[in-house]
C-alpha cells in the first residue's frame, strides 16, 4: 500500500473510530478535552508508524491502546497528586493487562454506553446551540475545525474558539460522564435530536453562501442519527428523526440542476429520488409508529415526507392528508413556521385563497418578520390568484431577505416572471 493510500485509510479509520475512541477515553480521564488530545496523539503516532508498519488488523483497538498508554505517561509526567488523578491513574494501570481483549470487545460493540454518554455531553444544555453543533461535529462526526468552519461559512478561528470554550465549560461545570435518567433523559434527548436535525437542515437548505445544499452535512447528520437509533432503540422520536432525514436525503440529487440552480419539490424528477433511502426512511417511520410515537413531532414530519415519497408524480400528492398532518404537527409543536407550511398544504388541497388567508394571519408574527419564506410563499399564492404586481413585490422582498445566493437568484427569476404576467417557476 502506498503512503497516499495509507493516509486515506487512516483518515477513514479516524472518521469511523474517533467517536468511540474519545468516548472510551473520556470515561477514563473524565475530561472530554483531554480525551480528545489523547485521541489526536494516537492519530499522530498512527500517521508516523502505519506507512512503514502497515495498517493493523484492528486499527481501532490499536488507537485505543496507544491512547491509553499516552494517558498513563501524561499522568506520570505531570506528577498529578490529587486524589482524583491518582485514582484515575490506578484505574488505567490496572486495566493494562486486559487491553488486548477488553478493548477489542468494546470497540466491536456498536452500541456501547460510552458513546451514548459522549452524545449527551456534546449536547449538554450548559453549552450554547452553536457550541453544541460544533462539538458534536468535532467529537462525534470526526470533522476537523476547518471542515466545520467551511460547512457553516464561519471563520475557522471562530469555530476553534467555540470548541475550546465548550470543552472548558464542560470541565469547569464538572459535567458528569453519564446518561441522564427519567424525566431529564427526555429533555436532554430532545436537545440531542434538535442538534442533529439542525446539522441536517444546514446541509439540506444552506442558510448562506453560494451553494443551495451542502450534502456532506446531511450525510454527517444521518450517520449521527443512525448511531443514536442504535444506542436508544426504544425511543420512538429517534426513529422518527431518522425517518425524516432518510426520506428528505433521498431527494438530494434531484434538488439541484447540473449548473447548481435549485429545483423545487414539485418540479423535481422523481426518478432521481434515491429509493433505498426512501425504503430506509419508511422502515424507520414504521418503527417509530410501532413504538407508539406516531404523534411525535419528528414522526409527523416524516409522515409528511412519506406522502411526497409515495406519490409517483407531483399531481398524485395527497395534499389533504398532508394538511391534516400539519394540523397535528401544529398541536404537537406549535410554531409559526409549522403554520406557514400548513398554509402551503391547505392552498394545494383547497385553493390559493384559503392558503393566503392563513398566511396573512401570520403577517404580524414577530418571529417571521425577517423570515424570507413568508413573502416567498405569499408571493406564490398571489401569483396563482393573478395578482402579479403584488406577487412580484413579495418575491423581491423574499430575495432581499435570504443570505443564500442560489435562492436569491431563484426568487428574483420568479419575480421577473410575475412582472411579465407569467406564473412563477
Amino acid at each position: 500500500m502506498s503512503a497516499t493510500d495509507t493516509h486515506r485509510t487512516i483518515d477513514a479509520v479516524w472518521r469511523i473510530e474517533s467517536a468511540r475512541l474519545i468516548a472510551g477515553l473520556t470515561r477514563m480521564v473524565r475530561d472530554v478535552g483531554l480525551a480528545e488530545e489523547l485521541a489526536q496523539d494516537a492519530l499522530v503516532v498512527a500517521l508516523e508508524q502505519w506507512p512503514q508498519s502497515g495498517v493493523p488488523d484492528n486499527p481501532g483497538a490499536w488507537l485505543m491502546a496507544t491512547a491509553k498508554h499516552r494517558a498513563i505517561d501524561r499522568l506520570r509526567r505531570g506528577k498529578l497528586l490529587e486524589r482524583k488523578h491518582e485514582e484515575i491513574a490506578r484505574e488505567i494501570e490496572s486495566e493494562q493487562d486486559e487491553i488486548a481483549s477488553h478493548i477489542e470487545t468494546a470497540l466491536d460493540d456498536p452500541i456501547g454506553d460510552d458513546l451514548l454518554r459522549l452524545v449527551f455531553i456534546a449536547c449538554h444544555p450548559v453549552l450554547s446551540t452553536e457550541a453544541q453543533v460544533a462539538l458534536t461535529l468535532r467529537l462525534l462526526g470526526g470533522l476537523t475545525t476547518d471542515e466545520i468552519a467551511r460547512a457553516f461559512l464561519v471563520p475557522e478561528p471562530t469555530i476553534a474558539q467555540r470548541i475550546v470554550r465548550a470543552k472548558r465549560t464542560l470541565t469547569k461545570e464538572q459535567v458528569p460522564f453519564e446518561v441522564p435518567r427519567g424525566a431529564e433523559l427526555a429533555g436532554r434527548l430532545a436537545s440531542v435530536l434538535g442538534v442533529i436535525y439542525l446539522i441536517f437542515n444546514e446541509g439540506y437548505s444552506a442558510t448562506a453562501g453560494d451553494d443551495w445544499m451542502r450534502p456532506a452535512l446531511c450525510e454527517d447528520a444521518l450517520r449521527l442519527g443512525r448511531i443514536l437509533a442504535g444506542l436508544v432503540p426504544q425511543e420512538s422520536e429517534v426513529h422518527g428523526l431518522v425517518a425524516l432525514m432518510e426520506i428528505q436525503a433521498s431527494r438530494v440529487h434531484a434538488r439541484v440542476a447540473p449548473s447548481g440552480e435549485p429545483i423545487l419539490l414539485l418540479d423535481q424528477d422523481r426518478g432521481r429520488w434515491d429509493q433505498l433511502l426512501i425504503r430506509r426512511g419508511l422502515a424507520a417511520l414504521e418503527r417509530a409508529e410501532k413504538l407508539g410515537g406516531a404523534q411525535g413531532p419528528y414522526a409527523l414530519q416524516a409522515a409528511i415526507a412519506a406522502c411526497h415519497a409515495r406519490a409517483r408524480a407531483a399531481a398524485e400528492t395527497d395534499w389533504t392528508h398532508i394538511a391534516a398532518l400539519y394540523g397535528l404537527l401544529a398541536q404537537a409543536m406549535p410554531s409559526p413556521i409549522v403554520e406557514l407550511n400548513r398554509a402551503v398544504a391547505v392552498a394545494m388541497a383547497t385553493g390559493p385563497q384559503a392558503g393566503l388567508d392563513l398566511v396573512d394571519a401570520l403577517a404580524a408574527e414577530p418571529s417571521l418578520q425577517n423570515y424570507h419564506l413568508l413573502p416567498s410563499v405569499r408571493g406564490d399564492l398571489l401569483a396563482k390568484l393573478d395578482r402579479h404586481d403584488e406577487a412580484r413585490a413579495e418575491l423581491e422582498r423574499a430575495a432581499s431577505l435570504t443570505r443564500n445566493a442560489r435562492e436569491r437568484a431563484l426568487l428574483l427569476e420568479r419575480a421577473a416572471a410575475c412582472a411579465h404576467g407569467e406564473p412563477p417557476g
